[in-house]
């Protein structure tokens, strides 16, 4: 089984990824970001960078969809492939950071993988305001993150919601987390847990 935990920059996906894994003793895979060798050259020099840096996610992305479909067991990934592409990628490209010709190149690319990707099995989409989502970047304090300019994330924030609601066709569990502080609230983290069981197992509390 395939689990995706979907949402912006500062969302919490790293630490919801770990917690659900360790909670149902499922795999965890995390986003390459600190691999990623263009990031900081990305937030210092958008236009110029963008394309790298979406290639390199899109490459390490599929490579991650690929041992997760050969996996025999349950996986639960930090961010799928298909939140970079419909909403980091086109968010750079509406943006101007990728310009006609690359992003054609780009979906062209995304394409041909999916003719062998399937979608997860369930997406969990930590949904958090443009407030709440920099207030924990600068809480978590990456240099490199500091310099993200706010049309940037509320930009992001419009594709996540476009894309959860209107485009994508998998399921999905939409978690409403601006008042949630499920990594020290046991009561919090319970709820999410309460919310996957139902949808995976059929499970109430």
């Amino acid at each position: 089984m395939h689990i995706a935990i979907a949402g912006n920059i500062g969302a919490g996906k790293t630490t919801l990824t770990r917690m659900l894994a360790q909670h149902y003793h499922w795999e965890a895979k995390f986003e390459p970001v600190i691999q990623n060798p263009y990031l900081e050259d990305f937030y210092s020099d958008m236009h110029r960078w963008a394309f790298c840096l979406e290639v390199f996610f899109l490459k390490q992305r599929f490579k991650d969809v690929l041992e997760i479909q050969s996996a025999d067991h349950t996986i639960i990934q930090d961010r799928s492939i298909f939140e970079g592409v419909y909403i980091f990628a086109e968010n750079n490209y509406r943006q101007g950071n990728l310009s006609d010709r690359d992003f054609r190149t780009y979906m062209e690319l995304f394409q041909l993988m999916m003719r062998v990707t399937q979608m997860p099995d369930l997406m969990i989409y930590l949904r958090k305001s443009v407030p709440v989502l920099v207030s924990q970047i600068q809480r978590r304090g990456r240099e490199y993150e500091q310099q993200i300019a706010l049309d940037y994330l509320k930009g992001l924030n419009e594709g996540y919601d476009e894309f959860i609601f209107n485009k994508y066709k998998g399921r999905v569990l939409v978690i409403e987390s601006d008042e949630m502080d499920f990594e020290h609230n046991p009561q919090d983290f319970a709820k999410i847990i309460n919310n996957i069981d139902a949808e995976l197992f059929g499970l109430f509390s």
